[in-house]
């Protein structure tokens, strides 16, 4: 009995100092080497491995989505668009009729905030009519990866795309959805388009993705019902669009509220940011505190 104690001491202790040493040394990591962070949790995405895309959707009751069958559905219509065939369709059409609906009801969401990185210098560098092109290809592409995990297109906003994804329509985690939608934007960016564009010797793309959860508030700029614009207001909304601010090239940023909804699973594929108060004083409204972000950084071995 002593000799068992003893070794199962030393396994539980084993298992306390490895996580320790885990700990710490992310902390250096997030305090020291953002950038790093940024830079392995696509490289984490990009694995010939399963990861979250995968495998998340075969939990429960959500459906199955092939990465590689999307990757190439995405080329396909990619390379017409650039050939110069219209093949996209109108995407926020869902989105008008839900909200329509339901003007001045408040419900809760998570919310996807995605925008290209460096668009002033691809302004100054391409042609109008390419740039056009290029710009509505990612657009479009990005929000079809929105409606294949079952959110809405809330609109375009210059070269950034928002969805938002409905708590009470979903079968499971709004949360787990919206990281793996993400995860699938960067994974159709980096495998699907931009090949594409390296191709056609057109510059390569990189994206900042922010997400938040919370309540929020359909509104209807005016009188008519059917013509008048209609929207989202709610401060998950606007900290989506401060979290992908935040973020580094090609990498998912998300706010505290949605950590907290996430898998245990899930979770381990993030590390909280140790956020500057003169550049960070963003408080929840639950708390009071500082808002939390979290950077996603790939499963750790």
């Amino acid at each position: 009995m002593v000799i068992y104690y003893q070794n199962t001491s030393r396994y539980f202790l084993k298992i306390a100092c490895n996580l320790i040493d885990r700990i710490c040394s992310l902390k250096t990591l997030v305090k020291h080497n953002s950038n790093q962070i940024a830079k392995k949790g696509l490289d984490h995405i990009l694995a010939p491995e399963p990861n979250i895309i995968d495998v998340l959707f075969g939990r429960g009751k959500e459906k199955v989505i092939n990465s590689e069958s999307l990757i190439e559905e995405v080329k396909d219509r990619v390379l017409k668009s650039l050939s110069g065939e219209p093949i996209y369709a109108a995407v926020t059409e869902e989105s008008e009729e839900f909200l329509r609906k339901r003007v001045l009801q408040s419900m809760e969401m998570g919310i996807l905030f995605i925008d290209l990185v460096g668009s002033t210098s691809l302004i100054l560098k391409l042609p109008k009519e390419q740039l056009a092109t290029v710009f509505t290809t990612f657009a479009q592409e990005m929000a079809y990866v929105v409606k294949r995990h079952d959110g809405y297109v809330l609109k375009f906003v210059g070269d950034a795309v928002i969805g938002y994804f409905v708590a009470e329509e979903l079968s499971s985690s709004v949360a787990n959805k919206i990281v793996t939608c993400a995860e699938s934007m960067l994974k159709v960016l980096k495998l699907g388009i931009n090949p594409i564009l390296k191709d056609r010797n057109l510059p390569e793309l990189e994206v900042r993705i922010g997400l938040d959860y919370g309540e929020n508030t359909i509104v209807r700029y005016g009188d008519d019902p059917q013509e008048a614009h209609v929207d989202i207001l709610g401060p998950s909304v606007s900290m989506a669009a401060k979290l992908q601010n935040f973020a580094f090239p090609d990498q998912i940023v998300i706010g505290g509220d949605v950590y907290s909804r996430l898998y245990d699973s899930i979770k381990e594929y993030f590390v909280e940011l140790e956020l500057d108060e003169k550049q960070w004083n963003y408080r929840s409204t639950k708390t009071g505190k500082t808002y939390s972000a979290f950077a996603y950084l790939g499963k750790n071995p």
